[in-house]
């Protein structure tokens, strides 16, 4: 029986927001929320793990019902790619059975509730082998050289709701096969990029005032989550 499991990435360090993986946002540490996603979706997900290389980090995991992978500082740095993380955790898990990825990444913790239904349901029925979230950006983006502004994607004048529309990861969800894992590969040539346009979207916790706008956020959509 094939299995979907989620991974909940969350190393101890951080540099612009000390221990940013448990401060508290919503009245919760920040991943414990991903682990909340993702117990709220357990038609879908099989088993919930959190790979981390911190003692706290693993004592809240384990506290709110997730599983605990241990992390190796080998893997853990601040230049490290996810994909490592994820195979780390396969290899510690070492499960045939488990066939679907579900990265939540704990730097985006409000996900509109149905997403996960809604995407997952699309990645079994076309057959995908991989899946991600977009959003659409209607910012005039260009490049400056040699102190000149050059457009990228419109021509100087240009109206916005004429630009070439342009869309960017947000962070949101990542669903893959575990195959492609273990070919160092989240995101497949053949990924279907999942458009979602919500305020939820533009939240990716970096920067101190972005906890300010993702508890802004929180606090209006609370009734709903």
């Amino acid at each position: 029986m094939s299995k979907t499991i989620a991974i909940i990435p969350a190393r101890g360090g951080s540099k612009r927001i000390p221990e940013k993986n448990i401060q508290i946002f919503g009245g919760l540490p920040l991943m414990v929320h991903s682990i909340l996603y993702a117990q709220k979706n357990s038609d879908i997900i099989d088993d919930i793990y959190v790979s981390t290389d911190n003692d706290e980090i693993k004592i809240i995991a384990l506290q709110y019902g997730a599983k605990v992978i241990d992390r190796p500082a080998s893997l853990s740095g601040d230049l490290e790619p996810t994909i490592t993380a994820l195979i780390h955790a396969l290899e510690y898990i070492d499960n045939d059975e488990i066939e679907n990825i579900i990265l939540l990444q704990p730097t985006n913790p409000l996900r509109p509730e149905n997403l996960l239904k809604e995407t997952f349901s699309l990645y079994q029925n076309e057959n995908l082998d991989s899946l991600f979230t977009v959003s659409r950006n209607y910012q005039k983006f260009g490049k400056i050289s040699e102190n000149k502004f050059i457009p990228f994607n419109y021509t100087i004048g240009q109206r916005s709701q004429d630009l070439v529309p342009i869309f960017s990861e947000n962070g949101l969800l990542y669903i893959t096969k575990a195959s492609l894992i273990f070919e160092n590969t989240i995101i497949s040539e053949n990924a279907c990029p999942y458009v979602v346009n919500h305020a939820f979207a533009n939240v990716d916790i970096d920067l101190p005032e972005d906890l300010d706008y993702a508890e802004y956020l929180f606090q209006k959509n609370a009734p709903y989550l």
